[in-house]
């Protein structure tokens, strides 16, 4: 599995950038962004369930919109407001989930997460 991250830059304050990253297969469930800036050890900024639900980390509340296209297997992080302190490298992950079923008739579910390469977003004043 691989995952293609796109969309990082540099931007001045108050400016957006969109970032996208897109994964191959199936049976993906959940999907977002974390990342690492200099501030900070890798924090949550986003993250999307399979259902399209999106949370937020609080820092980018109100300023950022997670999405995801199921058809094309990608997920995007609209950012706007951008700050100096959203200057770090973003890192998208994928977390696929399968279901097998068991020779009791329970179901046991197995769980892969992978991670985009980083992509960084520079905000200058």
């Amino acid at each position: 599995v691989q995952l293609q991250a796109s969309g990082g830059g540099l931007v001045q304050i108050g400016g957006s950038l969109r970032l996208s990253c897109a994964a191959s297969g199936s049976e993906i469930n959940d999907m977002g962004w974390y990342r690492q800036t200099p501030a900070k050890a890798r924090e949550l900024v986003a993250n999307i369930t399979s259902g399209g639900v999106g949370g937020y980390g609080d820092p980018v509340k109100g300023r950022f919109t997670i999405y995801r296209d199921n058809v094309q297997n990608t997920v995007y992080l609209q950012m706007d407001g951008l700050k100096p302190e959203d200057t770090g490298v973003y890192y998208c992950y994928v977390r696929y989930m399968r279901y097998v079923g068991q020779p009791d008739g329970s179901v046991r579910p197995y769980e892969n997460l992978y991670w985009g390469p980083g992509t960084l977003v520079t905000v200058s004043s």
